[in-house]
């Protein structure tokens, strides 16, 4: 089985998420502290999910702890570590889709 990239990790996330933008693209574009962000991802996510098929990244995810499994072969939910969980799947929707922190006092660096 091979590793995955960065871009299959973020391919693998975009798939988990892909309601995102079009259920909350308002409370997006306007930003959202991570509490608020972690609402909207266990909606999001849901109790169970994922997806498979021929020549795709196998992704399944949980809202409990907001898991993102992904594997180009077979994986097992309850051995394999996720790619993403809790803060890192906050981190990594805020890194994909632009979602910026009002609450964050730091300056913009450009």
């Amino acid at each position: 089985m091979s590793e995955l990239s960065h871009a299959d990790k973020q391919a693998a996330f975009k798939r988990a998420t892909s309601c995102l933008v079009s259920w909350y693209g308002e409370k997006i574009e306007a930003g959202m502290c991570d509490e608020e962000l972690n609402e909207l991802l266990v909606r999001v996510l849901g109790i169970d999910g994922g997806s498979a098929g021929p020549g795709r990244i196998n992704v399944s995810y949980k809202s409990a702890g907001l898991r993102i499994w992904a594997s180009w072969g077979y994986y097992n939910e309850y051995t394999d570590r996720p790619i993403f969980s809790g803060q890192q799947t906050i981190d990594m929707a805020r890194e994909i889709y632009g979602i910026s922190d009002p609450s964050d006092d730091q300056m913009a660096l450009l």
